[in-house]
């Protein structure tokens, strides 16, 4: 049975199952759907909010978002099968109904204000926007720029700033709130679809666009030959006690013809993305950014746009692994599993548009494993080593560095390799605003959006302090030790491992 960590994933999970029964049945209509929110809150007795009528709205929406609907709109009848997210489409939705309008007002007085006559705060703000009621300091929030001068001159420290924690962890700044309704809304042309805020947001009232009803339906329908390909942070999403054979069975129990490691093409990644570093810098280019995380070229491209030309030209391992599917079966449709929720843009951005066809989150192929009534711990042990170790390591912040460094040190290729390991928006925004300018020592960044790397990604099912020590040990068995010993890679070798640019 599984464990959920909280009570959101739970409902989240509840959701999308019944989503994947209707879609095995294609019985996507209005009145089925109308009737998820009853099926899973039951009774007149309301599990985690205010009322039954706010939870089954709740409910309602993310019904909605798991069929691709909007999820403010109507219910009607969704042919599952014409299902699909275009390049220019938004991946990240707020969900009115569970937003829980969080107060807006960035700087407040507390009660430990003491009434002081220094009037320190006062003397500080620029904007004349505190003054003095019955002996306390009062912030007109009319008048507030929430520059933070009033809270740092209290000696008291009696001002506190509150930011929302979906608005805080938003590294672009793409999401705002409506002063009006002060619910959250997403500038579309600003998100990079990292899922951070998704993550953040303790109601959850984030959520992400989801393919797994057409999935549901082509693997009910077993009129195509359908590959997996999986991530390598999937090792720390299971229990301890299941092993990576298990899971590649569990995934052909599902329907999949056969399951491939996105770590095979890390490997052939490591490989194409060390040689160009190594042409760049001899072509007197003094540093180059990774490619393997969309999330992080999306936030170059939108927040240092005139760093573009510094990130690699690589394909991603995803890329990469589904075009080696399509080149051996042109007419497969591939789908890529993993914990990334800018994976659903990456998937189809025009410069590596065709390689994969469906994006889904572990959290969704959880529920699919649900739905179709497979049990991880009943399967059979199918081991086969795909990957290298370091191939397996792209799944943590650092792991590309590291199979970089295993590839020169067994090439024996003299170069000057300075890698410098960035992972969560903060550390992206510090690095490559001094690199921009040239005062950071390192040539090569290996940027990831998520703290952490993609064992921390915002459709993990399994959180990352659980998740490290299963992830860690499981890919470490792999018999394949070296980036250069994985066979597989003659044949990424005949392939077109570049973005077109």
């Amino acid at each position: 049975m599984l464990q959920f960590e909280t009570q959101l994933k739970q409902l989240k999970h509840e959701v999308l199952v019944e989503v994947v029964k209707l879609a095995r049945e294609n019985n996507v209509k209005k009145k089925e759907l109308d009737k998820i929110p009853h099926k899973i809150i039951k009774g007149d007795k309301a599990r985690y909010r205010c009322c039954v009528y706010k939870e089954r709205e709740v409910i309602a929406e993310r019904a909605r978002i798991a069929l691709d609907l909007n999820p403010s709109g109507e219910n009607k009848k969704v042919n599952v099968e014409n299902i699909n997210i275009k390049n220019d489409e938004q991946i990240i939705y707020v969900l009115e109904a569970a937003c829980d309008s969080c107060p807006i007002n960035d700087f407040t007085v507390t009660d430990l204000c003491r009434g002081c006559l220094a009037h320190r705060c006062k003397e500080a703000c620029k904007f004349d926007a505190i003054s003095y009621i019955n002996g306390r300091a009062y912030i007109d929030q009319d008048k507030c720029r929430a520059c933070g001068a009033c809270k740092k001159a209290c000696q008291y420290d009696a001002i506190s700033e509150m930011i929302r924690p979906c608005k805080s962890v938003c590294p672009t700044g793409a999401l705002d709130i409506d002063k009006e309704t002060s619910k959250a809304t997403i500038h579309e042309e600003k998100c990079v679809s990292c899922g951070a805020c998704m993550s953040a947001c303790p109601f959850g009232a984030i959520s992400d666009r989801s393919l797994i009803a057409p999935v549901a339906r082509l693997l009910e329908k077993k009129e195509k030959n359908i590959y997996a390909i999986v991530a390598p942070a999937i090792t720390g999403q299971v229990p301890n006690i299941i092993t990576y054979g298990q899971i590649r069975n569990a995934i052909k129990t599902l329907g999949f013809k056969e399951m491939y490691e996105a770590a095979c093409g890390a490997d052939a990644v490591t490989v194409h993305e060390a040689n160009e570093f190594i042409e760049r810098m001899e072509d007197g280019d003094n540093m180059m950014t990774n490619s393997c995380c969309p999330g992080f070229l999306s936030y170059i491209e939108t927040m240092f746009p005139e760093m573009s030309d510094k990130i690699s030209h690589t394909v991603s391992p995803m890329i990469a692994t589904g075009r080696y599917i399509k080149n051996i079966d042109p007419e497969s449709v591939v789908v890529f599993i993993g914990p990334c929720t800018a994976k659903k843009r990456e998937a189809v951005r025009k410069d590596v548009k065709g390689a994969i066809d469906y994006v889904l989150t572990f959290e969704e192929m959880m529920a699919l494993f649900e739905g179709f009534g497979i049990e991880l711990a009943k399967c059979q042990n199918e081991e086969k080593d795909g990957a290298s170790i370091f191939g397996r390591g792209f799944g943590a912040s650092g792991g590309l560095t590291k199979a970089i460094e295993n590839y020169i040190a067994d090439k024996g290729v003299n170069v000057d390799f300075k890698p410098v390991k960035v992972s969560g928006g903060k550390e992206a925004k510090k690095v490559l605003t001094l690199s921009k300018v040239n005062k950071y020592s390192g040539n090569f960044i290996e940027g990831m959006m998520c703290e952490g790397g993609c064992i921390n990604g915002a459709g993990k099912f399994v959180s990352m302090t659980k998740a490290k020590t299963p992830f860690d040990k499981k890919n470490s068995q792999s018999k394949i030790k070296t980036v250069l010993s994985n066979e597989m890679l003659s044949e990424y070798e005949k392939l077109d491992l570049e973005r077109n640019l």
